[in-house]
């Protein structure tokens, strides 16, 4: 059964060639994900956060003092708060409580530190509404996994609270793209190859930026004294190793640190658990281990 779930996915993806211009990525993103609409019961409600748009969602019985913070995916470059709807807001299902997705500027027309300045604005928006950091969740897939990270080392170097956890699907680690598994997992990946990630690399960074900086590359930060983080990344991804590597060092740090690999999944596959079992039952985890922390 999730075989053949999966092989549906896998069939959406690759019905069409990925598209050239940044434009139409962006709009084939928002397609491919939100080709399963949210769910009926799910309320929704634009916000300016400290002009940044973005996103609340509830569902029935959520306890909206609680809060999920979600950065979207899309290698820095595409992704919106659109083609995530749906994941966030069964995230929030999940974990019964309020979300907030956030539409952080995108590269390469904002290239760094736009996106990275976002996050702290988005998180300080939160603060300003009296929303104590322990009773909010921060989480992210892909390269919003990656500013989720980039968002807690912010918040230490500012002597600032820490949210209680952190929820990071397919991260996104290590700009320099040395993980082992952008080649041995390159033949069963539809979605992330390396050649694709080296040009979303050079459209994000500066040129004269070094890919080892904490800022961007999670992998190479300071992780000590982080809060609790559950990991959650596909057998079938090229970006397997990012998700272990960081795991490793965020356990060697003494950091509370679960890393899930879950066979025969994909990049960021929750994003259609409308359709994919191991989608719905990734989000149920992802649930329960934020309602642990908060």
């Amino acid at each position: 059964m999730v075989q053949s779930e999966i092989e549906v996915v896998r069939a959406l993806l690759s019905s069409k060639p990925r598209p050239i211009g940044w434009a139409e990525r962006r709009q084939r993103l928002d397609e491919i994900g939100s080709v399963w609409p949210v769910a009926d019961d799910a309320k929704l409600a634009a916000v300016n956060v400290s002009g940044v748009p973005g996103e609340w969602s509830i569902v029935p019985g959520s306890d909206a003092s609680r809060i999920l913070l979600f950065f979207h995916g899309g290698g820095y470059c595409s992704g919106s708060i659109l083609s995530h709807r749906r994941m966030v807001s069964e995230a929030g299902r999940a974990a019964g409580m309020r979300t907030l997705a956030v539409a952080y500027r995108l590269a390469p027309e904002y290239p760094f530190p736009a996106a990275y300045d976002d996050v702290l604005r988005a998180w300080r928006f939160l603060r300003d509404q009296g929303i104590p950091a322990a009773r909010i969740a921060i989480g992210g897939d892909s390269a919003g996994a990656g500013l989720a990270v980039a968002l807690i080392n912010q918040l230490r170097d500012a002597h600032e609270e820490f949210p209680a956890c952190a929820w990071l699907i397919s991260p996104w680690t290590d700009l320099t793209m040395s993980g082992s598994t952008l080649a041995s997992k390159d033949a069963v990946d539809p979605i992330v190859h390396k050649g694709y990630l080296d040009e979303l690399a050079d459209a994000y960074l500066p040129a004269a930026m070094d890919r080892k900086d904490p800022r961007v590359s999670p992998l190479y930060a300071d992780l000590r004294s982080f809060p609790p983080i559950l990991i959650q990344v596909g057998s079938a991804e090229a970006l397997l190793d990012d998700a272990a590597r960081f795991a490793a060092a965020a356990g060697a740090a003494d950091v509370p640190v679960t890393l899930e690999i879950w066979p025969h999944m994909i990049h960021a596959w929750h994003l259609w658990n409308a359709h994919l079992e191991p989608g719905r039952r990734a989000l149920v985890i992802a649930g329960a281990f934020i309602r642990e922390h908060l």
